[in-house]
């Protein structure tokens, strides 16, 4: 059974290793290219639509296996392969067009909510009903409450991703240790169209590296930021629907990378008055990168950080199979504290933001006092 899964995984590398040499040199020829500037690390003018490759590489390795898979599709599950492929070309020629024409952002928002509105409306995938944390309960959703919901999450997730690709590598090896996470817990739980869809990805991604990983001779760029983020948004809606997959909290764990990210930066931006969509260099790596870490070290300590929310999600998982809902609840604080210690060291939300760090700085003894009697 699992021959169809390798033999997908290694037709996606493949494909994705031949395809992408192609697509740069076609960036190329339409002016698709990145410009450096302040605001970037790169110096020189690079190509960008590689993640039509990723793309390209996934859709034609789904078309070839799907003929030969070794289990029963339902009438879910083809509505949903036809609303992740119609939805993401969408995405896809949306991140396209951003390459060569540098979109403007509210548009792109708009492209991005008619595309959640194609999966929910054009295919009736929503979220129908989440698992309660930290109770042995689930609670079905009224429309009302799952339509902008399931919106509010494909969006959501598909521009965290988008917001963490600026450096090589980063965006591609974060989102391909989500989506690895995600099928390690659908193998556990026997999820197979959700580990094929995985699989597929992750070859697309893995081939993709080849040419991304620093120094980079091709990004990404939008067309494949936004494809992965909607691939994790799409995967982890799935197990929304298949409770026994993701619990309601698990899928906001393993984009926890992306997803802190994107809090910090909107909170950064409130506080010095910036609009939401200003781009700045206060991102998890700049941040890292003005620490004095390397290029490669900040993607290797970026990819170190999604593992680690990659194995909380896991844990959290395999507790909600076990009915032990103190495990989640363990998982949380240390996922939130260790986010905001992060957070507060290394100056995502400012440099005099420092909230746990000062407390923690008032409550420790001072030499003085030690030295008393």
């Amino acid at each position: 059974m699992f021959i169809v899964y390798i033999l997908g995984f290694v037709l996606a590398l493949g494909l994705a290793l031949g395809l992408t040499p192609l697509v740069k040199r076609f960036a190329i020829k339409v002016g698709a290219v990145d410009v450096p500037n302040a605001r970037k690390v790169h110096t020189r003018i690079m190509p960008r639509l590689g993640g039509l490759g990723i793309f390209l590489a996934f859709v034609i390795a789904l078309l070839a296996v799907m003929p030969f898979l070794p289990f029963d599709l339902s009438e879910r599950d083809g509505n949903f392969i036809k609303a992740f492929l119609t939805a993401g070309t969408i995405i896809v020629l949306t991140g396209a067009l951003d390459d060569r024409f540098d979109l403007n952002a509210k548009l792109k928002f708009l492209i991005q909510t008619g595309a959640a509105c194609v999966v929910v409306f054009g295919f009736g995938i929503k979220v129908e009903f989440v698992n309660i944390p930290f109770m042995d309960a689930y609670s079905s959703l009224e429309n009302w409450i799952a339509i902008p919901l399931t919106i509010f999450w494909i969006v959501g997730v598909t521009n965290a991703v988008n917001l963490i690709d600026g450096l090589d590598g980063l965006a591609a090896g974060v989102s391909g240790i989500a989506i690895g996470t995600i099928l390690v817990m659908a193998l556990i739980n026997g999820n197979f169209l959700v580990a094929l869809l995985c699989l597929l990805l992750l070859g697309g991604i893995v081939g993709f590296l080849f040419f991304n990983f620093h120094p980079a001779k091709i990004f990404m760029g939008d067309t494949g930021s936004l494809f992965l983020g909607f691939s994790l948004a799409m995967l982890s809606l799935l197990g929304f629907k298949q409770i026994a997959v993701l619990s309601f909290i698990t899928p906001l764990i393993i984009i926890g990378v992306p997803l802190s990210d994107t809090f910090f930066a909107i909170v950064r931006r409130k506080l010095q008055k910036k609009p939401i969509f200003a781009p700045d260099k206060g991102h998890l790596h700049h941040c890292l990168r003005e620490l004095g870490f390397s290029h490669r070290q900040t993607v290797l300590i970026i990819y170190g950080i999604a593992a680690f929310f990659g194995v909380l999600a896991v844990i959290q998982s395999a507790s909600a199979m076990f009915e032990a809902s103190w495990v989640t609840f363990v998982v949380i604080c240390i996922m939130m504290f260790f986010m905001q210690i992060g957070a507060e060291v290394i100056g995502l939300v400012g440099q005099t933001k420092r909230p746990v760090l000062q407390l923690l700085a008032r409550l420790r003894p001072k030499p003085e006092d030690q030295a008393k009697p």
